[in-house]
């Protein structure tokens, strides 16, 4: 175990490595050790220095081999087995086993002989922690300072007996009494170098370096690696310093003071310092996020990825479960790239506004009152805010309005130490919580590793509390796993906890080396004295250093009383602040405004200009300027909207996109359907989707003026409302306002009209959309906000309401880009009904084909990454620095007022620079100058003069009124109003803009209206201007794509939570082209061209450095070449450019008759000459034109225009030749500057390039830092304000967490705040608080969301229509022209039954007129001169596949149902009703014999109990005995007497069994007749059904096996049925002998209504409607004499029938789908089993030729639906030999026998039946078209395919067939003949000369047999290669085919 992973606790526990790092700080020479807090806990800045990281991959194998030696054990480890020392020895601790004493304290006076070589250093025993152990080890078998080049081994000596050579460590430990329980480690034990000091005597040096050690902390002097936390590399040349004046800066725990000092001294430094001191987003990050790419080595890059499975030790490793690492590990992990869990980004955020509710001023108190000095904010400038810690807190009085007090942290503290549910498993008896005194350590060591500009955050105590609490109980807690994390350290004996006592001093020890910045107060007797100690020490000005004051009373004999101060002005202004709620902070802000106390930064501000006030300055230009430039402006303005008008150069790039389904918003309404779908099937019966016939819905919005035009416009264009029927054709507006509601005070009259219509209209689905779902979630009983605001709680009043949750036609959908708020332990909307956006990407194959591609928060932070060209997040630091100099001066004004003032400075001051005042550049920063010079000078390059939205986010309105009016007025002195309109977008107004930017808009959008104006922020696409976005959040407002700069610099950074940040950043969530390639291919163009510059370029360290100088100075020159990611670098600072206006002796504006150079020429500065002015435009223009495509220039030209710019003093806003400068190239070239040369239009590249978002630091921190699970910080913060951790003891969220398992956190770790409207949905059953019909739908913003439940409400639409529509067969009857036309009516058509004498003397109709034989072969009654013609009508071959023709039809009430159908109705007869316990089904086995197949048939019936009473069982057995049938003389309205049967295959969902409404619920026996591997998914589907299963033997057999054994069974049932009715004194003929065979997909039945009552008897009128199944069973069963007809069947319908089909009501012809079959009469005619296809007709002509009656009731027909799936579909015949898909043509089904043919899966008859089908011409070559000479096909019917004619004789005697006498057949069929064929038979037949014979057998053999006993060779000429067979295996039983030729 010894050689575990860097940073880890090995088997100390904490209060062990708390005293070593204390003593370790005692012992220092350097100022700041490393606190142990970041050791342990805060899995600290984990920076590797080049060398550090070089040594691990050095040592690795070392590593390994240790690890071979190492024990094997998982958790827990076997303890050590030492030998036991020899006898006699000596076993004392401190002494070796020779007696002689080896501690540090007793030999460092003596005189220690030292071998040449060796050094003495210290050992650690466990048994005396307070010691060293000396002894003399090989230096060779140490490492070096840089932890490298320890060889394996051991090599050392005794220095108390002088035993020399002990090579093994485990020898040397026994020797020297270590007595360890673990295995001997030197690494582990052998812990400091000795040195002598001046006095000679022995001390403890620095540590020993081992692998990792310097994670640990204990760094001294001694080792340069262990000072700093990482090496700047070598190559890296700091401008204004060098790397060793940086080392004291480097380290992470720089005081405040040292930094203070760093920025008065030395501006170049300070920046570089903080940076660095911040542990946040400085080289840090950069080194981590750019995968190291600054350091050089390579061994680095190797080593500090650490994503493979860990070492063999550590067992518990899974890669699936981030748990192993990021859950228990409490340890550090160096070797994981990601920055640390709690490392300085994430701690720049706040406590979160309201976490325990608000803060309370003053907290009651108790004990003498404390007194608050009277000018304390005066002296103090920033209000102390005072956290409660433990126990009791004073009482204050005096000045209480100076202080704030929080119960924040005692909040904390008591959640900490209450044990969540989570661990209650582990026994509370063997767990205690964290102590009371460990917290209050950890705090202090939380805010001693705390920056100068860092802000304590409550969630990060809440971590370390939990994982040190975890680290203390991790052998109890171990007990209880299954598995064991990675690297646990065993836990030894216990250590003495902290007590009271040594509490302060603790404290006090840990506090010492961070200079003060905290300062630690201890009390003797209450908390008062400290404070009071403290409030002195602030009025003495003696705590100016000091961040955070810690004031603890402790003592023995009771509890601890402690209180945190915040003293720092940084930190106390940002936490008082984040303690306001949204509408105090609002009322704040408009009191400072009201109040006049913001004049007085006015009057600073105009001090600050040298050249005096900013207003003069205007004044003053405004004058000397007017007529200038009105000339100016008239032709730079103008002349593009003229030569608009006129057409001659009108912009191209402008296009207004149109509406459009993207697929990823069709995929999301396919999956919001599905959803919706399976709460309609569930057993719930929450949803009847089969009794809506419409659908409605209204849209709920927030109360924005502009979302609301929105989604109207969004409506109106998608067609959506004419679509639903809802709307006619002429839509008006104030008809598509009807269905959008906006949440504001007159809601609840829409809503209240929403309702009514809802409960007047019971069979419309009602969709309520409650868009932007996360906006007010407030409780109705509860308003955190003022009362004014009406709207606050509407979402609870009526959404929630009673009606809504019990309408059973509500579905309600909650659509939002941050679900998190309703996603917590109360919600309405279950996990399952939650549908989250899918990924584009899924193992990197794209998923939809998107021609954009989505840019939102993750491609943001990822474009802050090294490797991406440009950063599209950035933050201004010279902003930064002014705010927060500023908020020292003024500490009684809130910092948003003053970060807003600063920001109107910049942009008056930038835009008065960009108009030539260039002094004013100083005034203002570059990330300003760069938004405001791109603005201005964006429409000058587009003809029509397009141009950049810049959004400016000030969420406070009275604030954005009043920069909407500076910078308002700023443009008018300066003339720009008609360069760039300034609109003040407020959430409850409209847009207002000038009447000049409304022609614009109007010419370019094409709009004629003359009162036309934008109402929507879409609609402003193209126009150059700045929106001052207020509100204090965002509503839902989508943003133009010509949106390139979102300034969020002002939003409210002090109360973070997640959705606030995230929703703030959506704003620039933005679509791009997806042609363009990424950046990441840009980067990689410049590594190809140039790999030394980037070496050399690629160093962020230098850029950092470089950061700070530029922000002081302001130097435009530096700035330029400074690129980090703090804007100030990264932001096109480089890229910037400050154009023509920017330079600094450039003329104001370029005069008019210059217009046509001003897009070329950029600068002109006075020093420089016009030759060199050109020279630098052609140079630029050339690298324009190359690299357009591109956006880089080839590196030669781009250096060429660096050195250029650093010789001209110039800057060129192109995104191809921007400066690279040689100190940038992490941030490559500008995409969002512009080719002035080229006048291109901005909007040409508004598509390929998302918006430039620039934030505040804190927030800019927060969003790109990452926590251990590699999430983004901002990802673990409270994910809204009205919700509360359920518990601190929670896990951090993993970076593999999908939508789904983010959503499942929440659930588990939030609940809702009493002012959340679902505080009171809670209930001990789980489920019961879910409502059934509420759905979540969750996507990022801007993505598309309201385009895809529009298209949901289109497609659950044209659902709804489908379900209660159906696709039946609608085609008319083939062949008529055939039927034999006679004069005779047999029948009148009003006739009910047929009468059987009359019907006797109809002849038999052979011809086939269903359509779905189309393609089958004719059958010959008599000699017929068919023309060929009337055959080619039928569809050609290769129409032979396509689709039949169909018609929809709406479902009646009497139609079949598939498995989908839901109702009350049909629940119970379905079997799906939760109120029945589930169908029991018994099985049971039926035998009876038959001799055709030579053997018992064994069949089984799956009978539900419910079914039971349809069947007879053995009395003592309960053995199946027969299916009871009814008498012919039973008559009964509700009963049907023939049992009915059903064969299907592949459709056990889309079968339509559900024959309940088709009976009208009459009772009746229904059998489903399946294959034996199919029962189950049938069972499952219909477990109310009976079932008869087939023998697996005819698992592969066609639909005729299931016919014959059908008709079989209910033969033999109806002979036992007779038996045992006979006994009970029935006539057998009594029995009902009827049965139906039903397909599966007959879906409704009509019944022609004949109305007679004409003047003449021919003439009458007749009417088809839909009638109930029940109806034709009962009227056919009632038919007089019906057991005389053998099968009776009915019409297929058809919408075309005609009067000539139905005037004969009766016809004797074949039957099909569905038919009355009657067993007795059928008895010795049989179904072919064998058969897949015709085996009705085959079925029908025997039936005929043995002299039954087949009867068709004309006026009834039978509608089929079309199923796409099962049935005959399922037979695939694919090759036996490969498993891949190979079509094979009909031709290759058979082959010559013994050949080397590919063989088929597939039944030989299919095979045949195909063949003969498609193929059967090259068998009977004469019979193609020749319709006169048919084919004899004796005994079947087999389809010979439609060119060929049949003619049908039975050899059976006594058998009726067509008369043959002159006929000439062209050729003979004999199948499979059995007996009952002769030779004299076939020799009555006569045939053409040339005529062919097929002969088709079981085998060869009795294929020979079969020509020899028929004689066949006297007539026909045979040949031995006319033999032929199925393509089947010899197993698998072909065929067997013999052709000949007729002599």
């Amino acid at each position: 175990m010894g050689n575990s992973y860097a940073g880890q606790l090995k088997t100390t526990r904490f209060e062990e490595v708390l005293h070593n790092s204390i003593e370790a700080s005692l012992r220092s020479n350097n100022l700041v050790p490393r606190p142990i807090f970041s050791q342990l806990y805060l899995e600290a800045e984990q920076q590797l220095s080049s060398l550090e990281a070089g040594s691990r991959a050095d040592n690795e194998e070392e590593e390994e081999e240790e690890e071979e030696e190492g024990s094997e054990s998982s958790s827990p480890p076997v303890s050590y087995q030492m030998k036991p020392p020899p006898e006699g020895c000596c076993t004392t601790d401190g002494f070796c086993q020779a007696g002689k004493d080896l501690r540090l304290v007793s030999i460092s006076n003596e005189h220690i002989e030292v071998p040449s070589g060796f050094l003495l250093v210290g050992a650690k025993s466990p048994n005396l922690p307070e010691h060293l152990l000396v002894c003399a080890v090989d230096k060779r078998f140490l490492p070096d300072d840089n932890g490298r080049n320890a060889l394996l081994g051991f090599s050392g000596n005794c220095v108390g007996c002088g035993k020399k050579g002990f090579c093994y460590f485990t020898e040397f430990s026994n020797h020297i009494n270590l007595k360890l329980t673990t295995q001997p480690k030197k690494q582990k034990h052998l812990k400091y170098y000795l040195v002598r000091n001046a006095q000679g005597a022995l001390t403890k040096g620095s540590v020993i370096c081992w692998k990792g050690a310097e994670f640990r902390g204990r760094q001294s002097s001694s080792s340069t690696c262990s000072t700093t936390l990482f090496q700047l590399p070598e190559s890296s040349g700091i401008s204004g310093s060098t790397s060793s004046e940086l080392l004291p800066a480097a380290n992470t725990s720089t005081p405040a003071g040292t930094q203070q000092t760093a920025i008065d001294h030395n501006p170049s430094t300070a920046a570089f310092s903080s940076a660095v001191y911040n542990g946040k987003e400085s080289a840090k990050q950069q080194l981590v996020k750019s995968n190291l790419s600054a350091l050089t080595r390579p061994s680095v890059l190797g080593t500090l990825t650490n994503s493979g499975p860990p070492k063999k030790r550590h067992k518990g490793w899974s890669p699936e479960s981030p748990s192993s690492t990021e859950t228990w590990n409490l340890q550090l992990n160096p070797q994981a790239p990601n920055r640390a869990k709690n490392d300085g980004g994430s701690l720049s955020s706040l406590p979160h506004s309201a976490l325990m509710g608000p803060a309370s001023s003053p907290v009651v108190g108790s004990g003498e009152p404390v007194s608050v000095p009277d000018n304390l904010l005066k002296v103090c400038k920033a209000k102390p805010v005072i956290f409660k810690g433990h126990g009791n807190f004073p009482y204050l009085c005096g000045n209480i309005n100076d202080v704030i007090v929080s119960p924040l942290l005692y909040t904390c503290y008591r959640n900490s130490q209450s044990l969540s549910r989570a661990y209650e498993q582990y026994g509370t008896s063997t767990i205690q919580p964290i102590s009371e005194e460990m917290q209050l350590l950890l705090t202090v060591y939380y805010l001693v590793q705390l920056a100068s500009d860092q802000v304590p955050l409550i969630e990060d105590l809440e971590q370390i509390f939990m994982r040190s609490w975890r680290e203390s109980h991790l052998s109890e807690i171990r007990q209880y796993q299954q598995t064991v994390p990675q690297s646990i350290p065993q836990v030894p004996s216990q250590i003495a906890p902290v007590t009271s006592a040594q509490l302060p001093w603790l404290a006090g020890l840990a506090a010492s080396s961070c200079n003060d910045s905290v300062h630690i107060i201890e009390c003797t007797y209450s908390l008062a004295e400290g404070l009071s100690e403290m409030f002195k020490l602030l009025i003495e000005g003696k705590l100016t250093k000091t961040n955070y004051v810690v004031i603890i009373c402790a003592s023995r004999n009771r509890a601890i009383d402690s209180c945190i101060v915040i003293t720092g002005k940084y930190q106390a202004r940002i936490l008082s602040e984040s303690m306001l709620s949204p509408s105090d902070y609002q009322k704040e802000v408009n009191y400072q405004l009201v109040t006049g106390k913001v004049e007085t930064l006015g009057s600073f501000f105009s001090t600050l200009c040298p050249e005096g006030d900013i207003d003069l300055l205007l004044e003053k230009f405004y004058q000397e300027n007017q007529g200038h430039i009105s000339s100016s402006l008239s032709a730079s303005v103008n002349k593009p909207t003229a030569l608009n008008g006129t057409g001659t150069a009108a912009c191209t790039s402008y296009e207004i996109e149109r509406h459009q389904i993207r697929p990823f918003q069709l995929a999301v309404a396919q999956k919001l359907l599905s959803h919706i779908c399976s709460i309609a099937d569930s057993s719930t019966q929450n949803l009847d989707l089969g009794s809506f016939e419409k659908i409605d819905f209204l849209i709920c919005v927030p109360p924005s003026e502009v979302t609301y035009q929105q989604t109207l416009f969004h409506l109106w264009h998608s067609g959506i409302l004419l679509e639903l029927g809802l709307e006619k054709e002429h839509l008006t507006k104030q008809r598509v306002e009807q269905y959008v509601m906006k949440l504001d005070a007159e809601a609840q009259i829409k809503f209240k009209a929403f309702l009514q219509n809802s409960m007047q209209n019971p069979h419309t689905l009602f969709v309520l959309i409650h868009d932007h779902a996360h906006w007010d979630l407030m409780s109705a009983m509860h308003s955190l906000y003022p009362q004014t605001e009406l709207s606050t709680g509407l979402v609870d009043r009526l959404l929630n309401c009673r009606e809504v949750k019990e309408a059973p036609n509500i579905v309600t959908l909650h659509v939002t880009s941050f679900p998190y708020a309703l996603q917590t332990q109360h919600t309405h909307i279950s996990p399952y009904n939650e549908i989250h956006w899918p990924s584009s990407y899924s193992n990197g194959v794209d998923l939809y084909q998107e021609s954009k591609k989505y840019f939102g928060l993750s491609e943001f932070i990822e474009s802050t990454l090294s490797g991406h060209s440009i950063p599209l997040l950035r933050y201004d630091s010279s902003f930064e620095a002014m705010v927060m100099a500023l908020g020292k001066r003024f500490p009684r004004l809130h910092s948003a007022v003053i970060r807003t003032f600063v920001l109107i400075q910049h942009y008056s001051a930038a835009m008065m620079a960009v108009c030539g005042l260039s002094q004013m550049k100083n005034y203002t920063s570059v990330e300003t100058l760069e938004i405001t010079q791109n603005l201005i000078n964006s429409s000058r390059q587009c003809p029509s003069g397009h141009g950049l939205m810049v959004v400016l986010r000030i969420p406070c309105t009275p604030l954005a009124a009043v920069a909407y009016e500076r910078l308002y007025n700023v443009r008018e002195r300066l003339a720009l109003e008609d360069k760039f309109e300034i609109i003040l977008g407020s959430p409850n107004s409209g847009i207002t803009i000038g009447k000049h930017f409304v022609e614009q808009l109007k010419i370019w959008q094409k709009i004629e209206d003359v009162d036309w104006r934008p109402q929507t922020y879409l609609e402003l696409e193209g126009l150059p201007c700045i929106l001052i976005f207020s509100g204090m959040d965002p509503q839902g407002e989508s943003l133009p794509r010509s949106l390139r700069y979102c300034d969020l610099r002002l939003i409210n950074s002090s109360s973070l939570v997640r959705t606030t940040l995230e929703q703030e950043l959506g704003l620039a969530a933005y679509f791009v082209s997806s042609e363009i390639h990424t950046e990441k291919a840009v980067v990689s163009d410049v590594v190809e061209s140039d790999p030394e510059k980037l070496s050399s370029t690629d160093n962020e360290d230098e850029e950092i450095a470089t950061e700070g100088s530029a922000s002081e100075k302001r130097s435009p020159m530096k700035r330029e070449r400074s690129r980090s990611y703090d804007s100030a670098s990264s932001s096109l600072s480089s890229k910037a450019s400050i154009t023509a206006f920017c330079s600094e002796s450039s003329p104001p504006l370029i005069a008019a008759g210059d217009t046509a150079k001003s897009h070329q020429v950029l600068s002109n500065s006075a020093e420089e000459t016009t030759d060199n002015c050109e020279k630098q435009k052609q140079k630029v223009d050339k690298g324009a034109q190359t690299t357009v495509s591109k956006h880089l220039p080839p590196v030669t030209e781009q250096l060429d225009t660096n050195q250029n710019i650093k010789s001209a003093q110039i800057s060129i806003t192109s995104s191809s030749s921007s400066p690279f400068s040689s100190s940038s190239s992490s941030s490559a070239p500008t995409h969002n500057s512009f080719i002035l040369q080229t006048s291109q239009c901005f909007m040409t590249k508004a598509s390929k390039q998302p918006p430039i978002v620039f934030l505040p630091k804190l927030v800019y921190d927060i969003i790109t830092s990452t926590d251990s699970s590699g999430l983004p910080k901002s990802s673990s913060l409270l994910p809204y304000h009205s919700v509360m951790w359920a518990s601190s003891f929670r896990p951090l969220m993993s970076k593999m967490m999908t939508c789904t398992e983010q959503s499942l956190y929440y659930r588990q770790w939030t609940v809702p705040k009493p002012i959340h409207m679902d505080y009171n949905n809670r209930n001990e059953g789980r489920m019961d608080t879910f409502h059934p019909r509420r759905l979540l739908l969750s996507g990022p913003p801007q993505i598309g969301k309201t385009g895809a439940y529009l298209q949901f409400l289109s497609i659950l639409s044209r659902m709804l229509i489908r379900l209660t529509e159906v696709d039946v067969y609608d085609e008319e009857e083939i062949n008529i022209s055939i039927k034999e036309e006679s004069d005779q009516s047999y029948h009148q058509p009003g006739d009910t039954w047929p009468d059987l004498e009359t019907f006797k003397k109809i002849p038999f109709d052979y011809t086939i007129h269903d359509p779905k034989y189309e393609d089958a072969s004719l059958i010959c009654s008599k000699l017929q001169t068919i023309n060929s013609e009337d055959r080619s009508m039928s569809r050609r071959q290769e129409d032979m596949y396509t689709r039949r023709q169909t018609t929809r039809m709406r479902l009646s009430k009497y139609a079949a149902y598939n498995t989908y159908h839901h109702c009350e109705q049909c629940h119970q007869y379905m079997g799906f009703n939760p109120r029945y316990q589930l169908y029991e089904s018994t099985l049971h086995a039926f035998a009876f014999s038959y001799s055709m197949l030579g053997e018992e048939i064994q069949l089984h019936f799956i009978i539900p109990k419910s079914k039971e009473h349809h069947f007879v069982f053995s009395q003592p057995g309960r053995q199946l005995e027969s299916m009871r049938l009814p008498l012919v003389t039973d008559k009964s309205e509700d009963y049907i007497k023939s049992p009915t049967f059903t064969p299907t295959t592949g459709r056990h969902e889309h079968g339509l069994f559900n024959l309940y409404h088709a009976m009208d619920g009459a009772s009746h026996l229904h059998v489903l007749v399946v294959k034996e591997y199919e029962m189950a998914i049938y069972k499952k589907y219909w477990p109310n059904h009976i079932m008869l299963v087939l023998p697996s033997i005819f698992n592969s057999a066609g639909v005729g096996a299931a016919h014959f054994l059908i008709k079989e069974l209910s033969y033999h049932n109806l002979e036992l049925e007779r038996n045992r009715q006979e006994e009970l004194g029935i006539k057998p003929q009594d029995i009902w002998p009827f049965i139906v065979i039903s397909d599966d997909s007959c879906v409704m039945w009509n019944a022609v209504e004949v109305d007679c009552s004409g003047d003449r008897k021919s003439d009458y009128t007749w009417t088809e409607r839909n009638v109930s199944l029940k109806q034709i069973l009962q009227r056919i069963e009632a038919t007089p004499n019906v057991t005389h007809y053998a099968l009776i069947g009915m019409r297929k319908w058809s919408s075309k029938t005609n009067s000539a089909e139905i005037k004969e009501p009766f016809s004797c012809c074949h039957v099909h789908d569905f038919i009355m079959l009657n067993v007795d009469l059928t008895q010795n005619v049989q179904y072919n089993q064998n058969r897949f296809t015709c085996d009705d007709v085959d079925f029908n002509l025997r039936v005929h030729s043995a002299g039954l009656l087949i009867c068709r009731f004309n006026h009834f027909s039978v509608m089929k639906k079309q199923i796409a799936v099962g049935g005959q579909r399922s037979f695939h015949i694919k090759s036996k030999v490969s498993d891949t898909p190979v079509s094979i043509s009909p031709a290759q089904y058979i082959c010559a026998p013994d050949s080397k043919h590919t063989f088929l899966a597939a039944p030989a008859q299919l095979l045949l039946e195909k063949y003969l089908q498609y193929h059967s011409h090259r068998f009977f070559p004469l019979s193609l078209k020749n319709y006169g000479h048919p084919v004899l096909s004796v005994d079947c019917y087999l389809n010979l395919g439609p060119q060929i004619a049949v003619c049908y004789v039975s050899s059976r005697p006594h058998s009726l067939n067509i008369s043959s006498s002159g006929l000439t057949f062209s050729g003979l069929l004999l199948y499979l003949c059995d007996s009952f064929v002769v030779a004299s038979f076939l020799k009555k037949f006569h045939f053409l000369k040339g005529a062919t014979l097929c002969v088709i057998c079981q085998d060869r053999n009795s294929l020979r047999q079969t020509v020899v006993r028929l004689e066949l060779e006297d007539e026909w000429q045979f040949r031995l290669r006319d033999e032929f067979q199925t393509a089947n295996a010899k197993e698998d039983r072909p065929l067997f085919f013999l052709t000949g030729r007729h002599i």
